[in-house]
């Protein structure tokens, strides 16, 4: 099973959300079953590290994105993921419009898996540092669904 987290630039938001499914999914012992990545709609961040902020909130939870580049999503990664999942409404409609005709994996908003009300995980680039707090406090919570989710998934494979 393959898992994309799709944001603007691929700095903040879908970064985090990589690093911590992965942690959940290594807690799980389900690392060896599921390929994580993230990258962004933009190409301007293309493979430069997280933005030091994102890094610096991440690394007081004990969260490391220091390993990570950023990328751009590619039409290739229509084929290669089970669940592509966009941070906000925006991102979705971006990526809706590049998805090829007959597109059947799971393409949404990554905080369906949150069951929260507003389901975007706000971009903290142009905040203040709470901004980016809220962002690891969202991202948990839906990465905590999203694992119920491909759990349930994988025990009903062979």
């Amino acid at each position: 099973m393959r898992v994309l987290f799709v944001c603007l630039g691929n700095i903040c938001r879908s970064p985090t959300a990589e690093v911590i499914f992965r942690r959940l999914l290594d807690e799980r012992g389900l690392a060896h079953r599921v390929q994580v990545d993230s990258c962004g709609i933009g190409n301007w961040h293309v493979g430069k590290a997280p933005d030091p902020r994102t890094s610096q909130a991440a690394a007081r939870r004990g969260i490391d994105l220091t390993t990570l580049r950023a990328r751009q999503l590619v039409a290739d990664d229509f084929g290669r993921f089970d669940y592509l999942l966009a941070m906000d409404h925006d991102n979705l409609a971006a990526m809706r419009a590049l998805a090829p005709a007959g597109f059947d994996p799971h393409l949404g908003l990554f905080l369906d898996f949150a069951g929260l009300a507003d389901r975007a995980v706000p971009d903290p680039y142009y905040g203040g540092e709470r901004g980016f707090e809220e962002v690891l406090d969202l991202v948990e919570k839906g990465a905590l669904g999203l694992l119920a989710e491909i759990e349930t998934r994988l025990k009903a494979r062979p």
